[in-house]
């Protein structure tokens, strides 16, 4: 009974050594955790609407009942206001695919960066290669759509080989990202 006690207490000590190492080390990393975040999404957005200096972040109300929607900021340049970058989240075949679509003033895509995602490694992480790069300037006047074969047309993108469903929920994004700059954004 000795020994079961003391092998008790032993297990209990690792236990709370263990747990306050933990804790310790998620609030020192805590932060720079969310700094290296804020750095991405930056980035990202100036991926997508490079000709944007600044951002400034549209109200959520705004885009309350839209789905996927993440956030929506403004593009802007000397003042004036040079697109919108909108980031979504629809679903993929291995959860939620990080979308970040810009949308110039005139109604133009300018490009989709991949965030976040576990869509599987060799087929649907492609959507971040070259896949993304076929959004670029399609207008944003018609949903998109998403083919297997043939000749993409001007509102249609090709799918990533064995990888439909991650290249269908990409699309999905940028249909949500479309919806929204129509309706409320224009």
């Amino acid at each position: 009974m000795k020994e079961i006690m003391k092998l008790g207490i032993i297990l209990l000590i690792i236990t709370v050594v263990a747990s306050v190492v933990l804790t310790y080390t998620n609030e020192i990393t805590k932060e720079p955790i969310a700094q290296q975040t804020l750095q991405a999404n930056i980035l990202a957005r100036q991926t997508v609407l490079s000709d944007a200096t600044d951002f400034e972040e549209v109200d959520q109300s705004e885009f309350e009942g839209y789905e996927n929607i993440i956030e929506v900021y403004k593009g802007m340049k000397d003042g004036e206001v040079v697109g919108y970058t909108v980031k979504t989240n629809p679903k993929g075949y291995g959860g939620e695919v990080e979308v970040m679509v810009g949308i110039t003033g005139d109604s133009v895509i300018s490009g989709v960066n991949i965030g976040n995602h576990q869509e599987t490694p060799g087929l649907g992480a492609k959507a971040d290669g070259e896949f993304k790069d076929q959004y670029k300037e399609k207008s944003v006047e018609n949903e998109l759509k998403v083919i297997k074969a043939g000749a993409p047309k001007d509102n249609e993108v090709m799918a990533i080989s064995g990888a439909t469903i991650t290249s269908k929920a990409v699309n999905t994004g940028v249909n949500s990202a479309i919806k929204l700059f129509n309706e409320k954004l224009k």
